[in-house]
């Protein structure tokens, strides 16, 4: 196959493999939902902790807080005295995250000292699977959003409706400065990533908690807290939250547990905390200890006290530092763009280069979504993008190989027959050296022709002829291939054989003149054997000249075609072993053989040989004369000699 063909094929397997990628990311499989859900959790973790603002602190109910006031569930003259406490060190917000909807004796205390604190946020609960009946609470609905736009929006989207509500028992809700929920919900592998800033609850929108907390912190009142339907959330002037349709917000995590500090609710009662610790904080009340918190899977831990999911909600609110999926148009690009600069360069390499090529996308890939993710705060889909690199270079090579493989059967097949196993193997593994379009190179072509041939055949039987033809061509050819040639054809009982491609040989002439002496030899042999089994031998004239040809895969395309090699140089090599006749010669090079061996023959290289010159002749189609030689074999030991044509005797030859 052209190289261009492959690069054009293998571009467009990586665009088809794109396309089809880009549909699959427009449907929204669930396993590749999870599959980027996951690889966006590594990005929490590889980013680790981020610095953030000091304006949330957690009082903890904590091992040492139980160990120090009892187990828990506490009296609520115990919350009572510590929101006694914090409102005494001046703290800015305080913000429960215990569900107080049981009344209790001591509920009249904890009511009054939320009263004057008048500071104080309660969560509420929503419920989404029982029939319940529907409160209609002032208070609640105190705490209810008032400002939206484009609200048909949310109703066409279908934003998160609740069918009832747990509420604070009615002393401690009418203290409240305000209420909000603490609804989580997790994804479909249980790890929470979105934060649920709003829920509709008897066509009202609710805050979440963290919400309520962030606003109320920013001194945004409730009538500024704008809805941008299905877009966002306006805290006045000050912070823009991004959601989605859902008025959900992609939780930004400020690290693992701890990363908040704890102060234990005993130290606080105990009067061993400084005031200005807590002064004009938000103090999230919540317990850490094990087999009493809310425990929460997320990105950044596996087991995550709900409270300090909170603290990371109300910091990023505050700080403004937000994370937010890319849209679908973004990642639909950025798919796209990869995929198609993948797919030209992957084109452009064989499997080892192709092999570093993919894995350097997808370093590239990762690092970059990775980068943004972490700098810019935008989640760019990976998944995809990833799968799409993977999916074209498994696709591409399988393509690649069972190309490759059906060239190497046909590599295998053109030249199996022509050329040695090993040479075979060299071109089917490098297939570039059979330039199948043709080229020019020069080679030593070898004729041979049986002499009297025709007369041999009319003496003796079909049987006979093709018996004693197919020894001879036989041995003759494994001559050939012993000395690395390329046995182009047979033509009857002629053989032509050539040597410097398709992979080049730049002793092409040596190999040449040893084949056809060691042919010579192996003839005088068989003669012998044919003479003492009662047959008539065979003999031959061999023609050799070396020049520059057309070499290639030449005829009919999709037909018969045929390695072969055509040109001036190749008829002069047939017309020299017609000379052979001539001149009662079996070995005839040209002057231009001569010449590609002179050195080899000085140097020894080639020993025991004679070359005598016989004429220069103009053979039939030339203007000018070419010198013909005779070389044969010496005994070994003697010295080769070369004897110069007559400059002055030159022929002039009419017939072939």
């Amino acid at each position: 196959m052209k190289q261009s063909t492959k690069k054009r094929f293998g571009f467009l397997i990586g665009a088809g493999i794109t396309v089809l990628t880009a549909i699959l990311m427009l449907l929204e499989l669930q396993p590749f939902v999870i599959l980027e859900a996951k690889l966006l959790d590594y990005r929490y973790k590889i980013r680790g902790k981020v610095p953030h603002s000091d304006s949330v602190v957690i009082a903890a109910i904590d091992e040492k807080s139980i160990s120090r006031l009892g187990r828990w569930p506490w009296s609520r003259d115990k919350l009572a005295e510590l929101v006694k406490k914090l409102e005494e060190a001046e703290a800015g917000i305080i913000v429960f995250d215990i569900i107080l909807s049981e009344s209790e004796k001591n509920d009249s205390l904890l009511g009054e000292s939320m009263w004057d604190a008048g500071n104080v946020i309660l969560p509420i609960v929503f419920d989404f699977e029982s029939k319940v009946s529907r409160q209609d609470n002032e208070y609640l609905n105190n705490s209810a959003l008032p400002s939206v736009v484009h609200e048909k929006l949310f109703k066409a989207y279908s934003p998160i409706i609740a069918n009832g509500v747990l509420i604070p028992v009615p002393e401690l809700i009418k203290s409240a400065m305000a209420l909000g929920h603490i609804n989580m919900f997790p994804d479909i592998d249980g790890t929470l990533r979105w934060e649920s800033l709003l829920i509709g609850y008897n066509d009202s929108l609710y805050p979440s908690a963290t919400l309520q907390a962030a606003a109320t912190y920013l001194g945004i009142p409730g009538d500024k807290v704008i809805i941008d339907a299905t877009k966002g959330i306006q805290l006045g002037s000050k912070s823009y939250i991004p959601t989605d349709e859902y008025g959900r917000t992609m939780i930004n995590y400020y690290g693992p547990n701890m990363t908040f500090t704890h102060i234990s609710i005993s130290d606080i009662l105990d009067g061993n905390i400084r005031p200005e610790e807590l002064q004009g904080r938000i103090i999230l009340v919540g317990a850490t200890a094990v087999g009493i918190y809310d425990l929460r899977v997320t990105p950044v831990s596996a087991a995550m006290p709900g409270i300090e999911k909170h603290a990371s909600v109300i910091t990023s609110i505050i700080d403004g530092k937000h994370l937010r999926p890319a849209p679908f148009s973004v990642n639909l690009a950025v798919l796209l763009a990869t995929g198609l600069i993948f797919s030209f360069l992957f084109s452009r390499f064989k499997a080892a280069g192709a092999s570093v090529i993919t894995l350097t996308s997808l370093l590239f890939i990762s690092w970059t979504s990775y980068y943004i993710f972490a700098r810019h705060g935008l989640w760019v889909n990976v998944s995809y993008p990833a799968l799409n690199v993977i999916l074209i270079f498994t696709n591409a090579t399988l393509y690649n190989y069972f190309a490759e493989e059906k060239y190497a059967r046909k590599i295998r097949a053109m030249f199996s027959s022509y050329v040695t196993e090993s040479l075979v193997n060299e071109l089917i593994h490098n297939p570039e050296l059979a330039r199948l379009g043709g080229e020019n190179r020069e080679i030593t072509v070898l004729f041979s022709d049986v002499r009297g041939f025709t007369t041999f055949s009319e003496k003796h039987t079909p049987e006979e002829v093709v018996s004693i033809l197919n020894e001879y061509l036989g041995e003759m050819t494994k001559i050939v291939l012993k000395w690395k040639g390329v046995l182009d054809k047979f033509i009857g009982d002629a053989i032509l054989a050539f040597w410097g491609a398709p992979i080049r040989q730049d002793n092409h002439a040596e190999l040449a003149i040893r084949c056809a002496l060691e042919m010579m030899k192996r003839l005088g042999e068989l003669q012998q054997k044919w003479a003492s089994e009662g047959r008539a031998g065979l003999d031959i004239g061999i023609g050799l000249n070396t020049g520059r040809v057309i070499v290639g895969n030449i005829g009919a395309e999709g037909m018969k075609m045929d390695y072969t090699v055509i040109g001036d140089h190749v008829n002069l090599g047939s017309r020299v072993e017609s000379l052979t006749r001539k001149y009662d010669a079996h070995i005839l090079i040209t002057e231009f053989t001569l010449d590609s061996i002179r050195g080899l023959i000085s140097a020894g290289t080639i020993s025991h040989v004679s070359v005598e010159g016989k004429e220069k002749v103009i053979v039939k189609g030339k203007e000018k004369p070419v010198a013909v030689y005779e070389i044969t074999s010496l005994e070994h030991g003697a010295r080769s000699t070369v004897v110069e044509c007559d400059e002055e005797k030159v022929v002039k030859l009419s017939e072939k």
